[in-house]
């Protein structure tokens, strides 16, 4: 799959590595979603809800699990996530300037820019 070659490319890069967390999120041949982040060497952690990475990671996973419920709506989604994000980020010193949300439904892909603080 997609995200087993992003985490080989990483991994072959351990020792100077890129410094990002790659999220992969999309849809399977069943329209399910999935959804994985991995590490700056290519460790895969999936889940069947959410998953954060980058600066902030520890203020989203508590975001994230405040506000996140199951079978939402697109809409309902999006709100969601950016409140999740903006509030997370605010707490974070190194996070901010806002953000890009994809949200991807077997119709298509919704992006949404969010604005966040520029400080």
């Amino acid at each position: 799959t997609f995200a087993h070659l992003v985490s080989h490319m990483l991994y072959e890069r351990r020792f100077g590595s890129y410094f990002v967390e790659p999220v992969v999120a999309g849809l399977d041949k069943n329209n399910e979603p999935y959804i994985c982040v991995m590490d700056v060497i290519g460790c895969i952690d999936s889940a069947k809800d959410f998953v954060v990475g980058g600066t902030a990671s520890d203020n989203l996973f508590g975001m994230c699990e405040s506000l996140w419920e199951a079978d939402l709506g697109p809409n309902d989604l999006f709100e969601t996530i950016s409140q999740a994000l903006l509030n997370a980020v605010d707490r974070d010193a190194l996070s901010g300037w806002g953000a890009v949300v994809h949200i991807i439904t077997p119709e298509g892909v919704i992006t949404r820019d969010i604005k966040g603080r520029m400080d």
